[in-house]
């Protein structure tokens, strides 16, 4: 298996949330573009919780809501090995430089998981220390259509709990 690289953070010096993914998936190391499977219902989500009026087209368009909305989103991974798009099936993991990115960035008020392998390799890499003091931990739902238990009004409505952030 070859390695495979995350993108860079997506981050503005008014970010109050950051999203912390694992690793992209084929799809979306395909296209080079965060979240690129288009079952994924991240940005689904993202367009609802920024009050979009509908979900933008373009890879440009979707970053833009992010930032205007105070989020950041980056992964826990900064390389790995894996066969296929699973959490799952990661080896070999390293880390981004998640620490550096909060110390740059105090105005991340929380940090927000998106589903447990991102906060268990977080943890197994990082530390929860690392987070620092006076910042909210969520752990939220897997927005992958992997994660079928969950209906996608189920994952808009724990995914709301940012609003409190932003």
């Amino acid at each position: 298996m070859e390695i495979l690289h995350s993108f860079a953070p997506v981050v503005t010096p008014t970010s109050r949330v950051l999203i912390l993914g694992t690793m992209p998936g084929v799809a979306s190391l395909a296209k080079q573009e965060y979240y690129g499977f288009p079952h994924n219902a991240f940005w689904r989500i993202m367009a609802a919780l920024g009050g979009a009026d509908g979900m933008p087209e373009c890879y440009a368009d979707k970053l833009a809501l992010l930032r205007r909305t105070g989020i950041a989103l980056w992964d826990v991974c900064h390389s790995c090995r894996r066969a296929g798009s699973l959490d799952s099936h990661i080896v070999d993991e390293a880390p981004n430089d998640i620490p550096a990115l909060l110390t740059a960035h105090p105005s991340i008020r929380a940090v927000a998981f998106n589903g447990g392998p991102a906060f268990r390799l977080f943890k197994k890499h990082i530390g929860l220390d690392a987070i620092g003091e006076g910042r909210a931990v969520l752990t939220l739902p897997s927005t992958s259509p992997a994660n079928a238990s969950w209906s996608y009004e189920r994952k808009l409505d724990a995914w709301s709990a940012l609003r409190e952030w932003l």
